[in-house]
This record gives C-alpha cells, sequence and structure tokens, in this order.
C-alpha cells in the first residue's frame, strides 16, 4: 500500500537548521528513514517536500482523490494555513500530523495547530523517530 508523507517549508533545510530542536539527519537522511521504514511496515513511502503551500494543497488533493494516508509535517503552516487544514479534511484515509520537536515546548505562537482538529491523530517531540512512530500508527490503523 501506498503512503503519501508532506514535508513543509524549511524541512529541506535540517542541515543548517538548530540541530538541538531539528535533529542531526539532513533531509536526504531523514527521507531515507522513511521510506526504509515504510518498507519494513510494508508500506511504499511516496516523500515529498514543499515550501509552497499551493503544491502541499494539490497533493492533499491527489491523496483524498486516490484515498491514500498520509502523514504531514506541515511546519510552520501548522500554525495558519487554514487552506491546508481544509484539504487535509477532504480525506478520508488516515491523517497523521507529525513534528520533530514538540510544539507545545516551544514558543507560545506554536501552541496552535489548526491542522491537528482533522488529523487522525499528532505524534511530536520524538525527532525523527516522529515518522517512524507515525508509520507504526498508520500500519495499526489499516490492520
Amino acid at each position: 500500500m501506498k503512503i503519501l508523507v508532506i514535508n513543509g517549508p524549511n524541512l529541506a533545510r535540517l542541515d543548517i537548521r538548530d540541530s538541538s530542536i531539528y535533529g542531526d539527519l539532513n533531509y536526504q537522511e531523514l527521507q531515507s528513514l522513511i521510506e526504509n521504514s515504510a518498507k519494513t511496515a510494508g508500506f511504499e513511502a511516496d516523500v515529498r517536500q514543499s515550501n509552497d503551500e499551493a503544491t502541499i494543497i494539490s497533493w492533499l488533493h491527489e491523496a483524498a482523490d486516490s484515498k491514500i494516508p498520509v502523514i504531514i509535517n506541515p511546519a510552520a503552516f501548522t500554525h495558519y494555513s487554514y487552506a491546508i487544514r481544509d484539504a487535509a479534511e477532504l480525506l478520508t484515509s488516515p491523517l497523521i500530523e507529525v513534528h520533530l520537536s514538540n510544539p507545545m515546548a516551544r514558543e507560545e505562537f506554536r501552541h496552535t495547530s489548526v491542522i491537528s482538529g482533522v488529523a487522525t491523530g499528532t505524534i511530536a517531540g520524538f525527532g525523527p523517530n516522529s515518522y517512524v512512530l507515525a508509520i507504526n500508527a498508520l500500519k495499526a490503523l489499516l490492520g
């Protein structure tokens, strides 16, 4: 089964971001971790990253039309993109929101997620393992 993993703004720049918050992996290493973890769980992961809100919305529409489960790290869009939230709400397959860091342990503006209200669940604060946990959660949800 195919799953779609969507990564939002600045995640392709992990190698130059604060490693105490985002970990030590670069984006290619994160992508490999996701793909390998998905394969182990019996999934084929289509891992994508965009800094563009419209692109992410199009990918969510594609997943909704194809009934593909989604793992999404909306990054900064988490806190204010009602357009991404509305696109995510169209999904009939599971949607898991992930974050490398724990937004609740960070700046106050990060404490609100407009996405989590339409997500099946949220996993945050476990670094790259947040994605592994999300993959395992999808496997459990989908049987």
